[in-house]
């Protein structure tokens, strides 16, 4: 995947590992490699669990439980993830960073704060297909 593809707040879909199938955005590219890592690889975060279909007859006790979802936080190799041609105007900048990884404190209290900055992101309405269950 080149560099220009991996911008961030990019959608990009995992196809290796555990979240295969699973839709993310990128937060942080890292196109020379780091310490560690030393290929090029991008911070994500996606969804791991999409809300499940709401309807207007439900009660809003049901409407909020099925409009929850999963996130996860991960770096992936480039050769692992396939850019869409969405972006996401979410700002993850300041919630999700990679020193979050380090800590498995820090790396749940970034999935819940992603998890809600996502559940808003849903309750509006807007960046529906983000939202939807990829068919293949």
């Amino acid at each position: 995947m080149c560099c220009i593809c991996a911008q961030p707040g990019k959608v990009v879909v995992v196809l290796q590992g555990r979240y295969a199938g699973k839709k993310a955005v990128i937060v942080k590219n890292n196109d020379d490699g780091a310490s560690g890592r030393n290929y090029g690889h991008a911070l994500v975060c996606g969804l791991s669990t999409i809300p499940r279909k709401v309807t207007k007859k439900m009660d809003e006790k049901k409407q909020a439980k099925r409009s929850r979802c999963k996130t996860f936080i991960k770096n992936i190799n480039y050769s692992h993830l396939m850019p869409t041609r969405y972006t996401l105007d979410v700002d993850f900048k300041g919630v999700v960073s990679t020193d979050c990884l380090d800590n498995s404190t820090k790396k749940v209290a970034a999935q819940k704060e992603a998890k809600k900055l996502l559940e808003e992101r849903f309750k509006t309405g807007k960046s529906r297909w983000f939202f939807t269950r990829l068919a293949f």
